[in-house]
């Protein structure tokens, strides 16, 4: 048999309207929690580090219309990690599409010959110059609600879930840009750094979003403790704030607090 000279290997991402959903370590990690029904044990079986796991599944369970993963309570065991039937459906569904990706890009290794190798590796990195990834922690998918136009600012509304609406303010320029209307989806990004934490409900501020859910982890750092909330939508919300702050407001795993941040510090982005 004559010997292919270019291999493609499948490395299927399966990407959203509003970025990169699911990829081989995200599906063998939702496999091994299956397998395990424990999240520290399916982190060492991918491998991944526990707060990367908690991670992947917070940023699948943000862009699912439904969670992929949820915590589970009491038992024998006293509770643990469980894929949902919406979780199974996923992974089998990933795994059907893999194999027929993979036989397609068979088929297409196979009828390449030395005289398109030139134009193999410049595909290849084109396929890597279009790859994106962000440092924003929080990555919301929403549905544009509201538009308001102002003088010199735009501000935009979007649904997060039912109980849950998101403002940004972008400028009439980037507005025009993405070509913003009623009913449009579009992902919302946040950086941790500009969440800020509150637990008095009476307290008021200038900021416009409000998101409130319950201190799921904390993450401690050198300087820094990661805390991630989540919403009662199963969304999550992620902030960085400093040990004293932690300890000032009384945060522990199960307590309720909640995610404030500018409008003007959430950014639109829109995946053509």
């Amino acid at each position: 048999m004559e010997q292919i000279a270019h291999r493609l290997r499948s490395r299927l991402e399966v990407d959203t309207e509003f970025g990169s959903f699911l990829g081989d370590t995200r599906i063998r990690l939702l496999e091994a929690i299956d397998k395990h029904g424990s999240i520290s044990q399916a982190a060492k079986a991918v491998p991944l580090s526990y707060k990367a796991a908690w991670d992947a599944i917070d940023a699948m369970n943000n862009l699912a219309d439904q969670p992929l993963v949820v915590r589970s309570t009491g038992g024998k065991n006293g509770g643990g990690t469980l894929l949902t039937a919406h979780g199974h459906k996923t992974v089998a569904l990933y795994r059907a599409l893999e194999t027929e990706y993979q036989a397609a890009l068979d088929r297409l290794a196979t009828s390449m010959n030395e005289g398109l190798a030139g134009d193999f590796q410049q595909f290849r990195q084109l396929l890597k110059r279009m790859s994106m990834k962000t440092s924003a922690r929080n990555q919301f998918a929403g549905q544009i609600v509201g538009l308001r136009d102002g003088d010199v600012d735009f501000e935009v509304r979007l649904k997060l879930d039912a109980d849950n609406e998101l403002v940004a303010v972008i400028t009439r320029e980037s507005a025009e840009t993405l070509g913003l209307t009623i009913g449009m989806e579009i992902s919302a990004l946040v950086k941790s750094s500009s969440v800020l934490l509150l637990t008095d409900r009476n307290l008021r501020t200038t900021a416009r979003n409000h998101l409130w859910g319950e201190v799921t982890r904390i993450h401690d750092g050198p300087v820094n403790a990661e805390v991630t909330l989540s919403m009662p939508g199963g969304k999550t919300v992620c902030a960085v704030v400093t040990h004293d702050s932690v300890t000032q407001l009384g945060l522990t795993v199960g307590a309720p607090a909640c995610a404030v941040f500018k409008a003007s510090a959430v950014i639109l982005c829109l995946y053509a």
